[in-house]
């Protein structure tokens, strides 16, 4: 019986090391690195899912050790938001990270990251001024803060994010650079269900009906680059997207954009990489999504009003 039990102890995924303070996060990173271990960190609020674990899975491949956050940052939810309600569950988020192959788990609670008398804020200028910056006023100063301090903390090689929220991703790269945070900033491409849907830990919140709906935000954008990249006009072919995704059900579209990828302006014509943005409500739900926009290699024909072959069923059918 020892033997099996033996076997089995061998088979089990390594133990994962929580820690609670930044202190504690510091001694374990400064063991590794003294070692020369090279670092990576994947920040996240939790309600861990596959695109959470498919940050863990290419931090494991560029680094020795991998770092995974989990804090539900109050200064990036707005009064009205879901502060409250957003999912909390450490006890699977740790065993997924620890089946993923997690080295740390740092789990701080609100005072260790905001204590006392805290009083600085990050701004991060016109990157985080525009579209969610619109929407969400105050949320990027609230995601710039406790991301520079977690990685000022972490003293991390690497930190990896999804590109789920591009303009995140940008507003984070930003922040780095200006304030010569050594880590670099890698993005990770957006896991999607089979049916298109972003994944998000919010997709919990959808019910039945509306999960069904729902993957239409990506084959609109799918659509809508179709029709920009054969040369209809972009406004054109956004406020078509934007019919789209009302008529199929979503109550309210908060925007549908095309933009610089690098700067989030907005894109009068594709002659540059670019980015589709979207955010919009499904219900009670704010789901969010973007995709590539990139120039097409030959120039299109002159654009005559009539529907582009292909493209009307793509960007809006319901089906």
């Amino acid at each position: 019986m020892a033997g099996l039990d033996d076997r089995a102890m061998a088979t089990r995924a390594p133990a994962l090391k929580t820690v609670r303070t930044v202190a504690g996060l510091r001694r374990a990173v400064a063991a590794w690195h003294q070692h020369r271990d090279t670092v990576a960190l994947v920040p996240t609020m939790g309600a861990l899912h596959a695109g959470h674990l498919a940050l863990v899975a290419r931090a494991k491949r560029l680094a020795d050790r991998v770092v995974v956050s989990l804090f539900v940052n109050p200064a990036q939810f707005g009064p009205h938001e879901d502060f409250a309600r957003y999912p909390r569950d450490e006890a699977a988020d740790r065993a997924k990270l620890r089946a993923a192959g997690a080295d740390l788990l740092y789990a701080p609670p609100v005072a260790e990251i905001y204590p006392p008398g805290f009083a600085t804020t990050v701004s991060v200028g016109a990157l985080a001024e525009r579209l969610d910056g619109i929407h969400r006023p105050g949320h990027f100063a609230g995601v710039a803060t406790v991301v520079a301090k977690l990685l000022i903390e972490a003293g991390a090689d690497i930190a990896c994010f999804g590109e789920k929220d591009y303009q995140q991703l940008q507003v984070i790269k930003r922040l780095a650079r200006d304030l010569d945070i050594p880590t670099r900033i890698l993005g990770v491409p957006t896991v999607r269900e089979r049916d298109g849907l972003a994944l998000s830990s919010r997709n919990a919140y959808l019910s039945a009906a509306e999960r069904a709906v729902a993957p239409i935000l990506h084959r609109v954008l799918i659509g809508t680059g179709a029709r920009i990249r054969e040369g209809m006009p972009v406004d054109e072919a956004l406020a078509r997207g934007t019919d789209a995704i009302t008529g199929a059900g979503f109550r309210a579209v908060d925007y549908l954009a095309a933009v610089d990828a690098a700067t989030l302006e907005p894109l009068a014509r594709l002659d540059r990489p670019g980015r589709l943005l979207v955010a919009a409500w499904l219900g009670r739900t704010r789901l969010i999504d973007n995709g590539r926009l990139t120039p097409s290699s030959r120039a299109p024909a002159p654009y005559n009003g009539r529907p582009r072959s292909g493209t009307r069923r793509r960007a809006g059918s319901s089906r």
